[in-house]
């Protein structure tokens, strides 16, 4: 009977010490995602860092802590600034960053996000104070900049890595809005207006232009039809002056014969003209008077 007792209570001691061992062990087994890196921390004291997976770790002596490797953004509340100037705006921003080293952004910083939060508050005030509101609204990439280069100065020795600052926007008050409104509109007048005489002057000048050409390129074609009409008259009369030296010629020639003949036979009674000359017919010259040239004969003469 009492082996009986003894067995049955060592049985329910090895069932009970399997399941506590089953239960640890259960705890004991952590799953790490893909973007996270897990810390081991054996007895409160850092011990490894450990990958994506399936990680078992020493029941109650070790446990874990996961960190987010992810980029992540931290909005920065709206705050007043006041400019160079000394006019009050409304300025807020968005900090973007990732953890570079899990080791340092858990231990070297308690609370990141409000530790950048408030270095990004400082800083706005500083850099929106060093210009006037004009150079506020215009300066917005050289602010981003700015703030970026000073906060990941300043994260760097937490293991953080600041890859963007962003100002959302930059609201002056009512009054300054409505006042700048009013000053787009006049500028906005003023270039219309501007515009608007230029595109007159332009529209004046270019008909002056056109006036100008189409009387230029009408004494080019007047000038162009008098010398091709000029050319045309000059071509008519030399033509005319060749005709009239081809066809005229020979009988202005034979007149002036005539006439030297009639010069020289004037005074005179006989005349001897060669035989079948064209005089004869010419002159009419049919007496006796006359004594036509007769060609000599094969003999001699005394």
């Amino acid at each position: 009977m009492e082996n009986t007792l003894g067995g049955n209570f060592l049985f329910l001691f090895v069932l009970i010490f399997a399941f506590i061992m089953l239960v640890a062990l259960a705890r004991s087994a952590r799953i790490v995602s893909q973007y996270e890196k897990g810390l081991v921390l054996r007895l409160g004291r850092y011990r490894n860092t450990v990958g994506s997976g399936l990680t078992f770790l020493l029941p109650v002596m070790e446990s874990i802590i996961k960190v987010d490797m992810r980029e992540r953004v931290i909005n920065v509340e709206p705050q007043k600034v006041i400019t160079k100037d000394n006019v009050s705006v409304i300025v807020d921003a968005v900090i973007y960053y990732r953890i570079s080293d899990p080791v340092k952004a858990t231990f070297e910083v308690q609370n990141f996000s409000y530790a950048a939060t408030t270095l990004a508050q400082t800083n706005l005030r500083n850099l929106i104070g060093d210009k006037s509101l004009d150079e506020t609204l215009t300066a917005r990439d050289t602010i981003n900049a700015n703030l970026r280069t000073v906060l990941d100065e300043a994260t760097n020795t937490w293991g953080v890595k600041v890859t963007r600052v962003e100002v959302q926007k930059i609201d002056p008050p009512v009054d300054i809005t409505e006042a700048m409104s009013r000053q787009m509109k006049a500028e906005r007048d003023k270039r219309a207006n501007i515009l608007e005489a230029e595109g007159f002057k332009q529209s004046q000048i270019l008909q002056a232009e056109g006036v100008k050409q189409s009387e230029i390129l009408k004494a080019e074609g007047d000038a162009q039809a008098r010398i091709t009409r000029a050319n045309a008259e000059a071509k008519a009369i030399e033509v005319v002056s060749n005709a009239a030296e081809s066809y005229f010629k020979e009988r202005a020639e034979m007149s002036k014969r005539l006439d030297v003949l009639n010069h020289i036979l004037a005074s005179q009674t006989k005349f001897i003209i060669p035989a079948g000359s064209d005089l004869v017919n010419v002159l009419g010259l049919e007496d006796k008077s006359v004594v036509p040239l007769k060609p000599p004969s094969g003999k001699g003469h005394a």
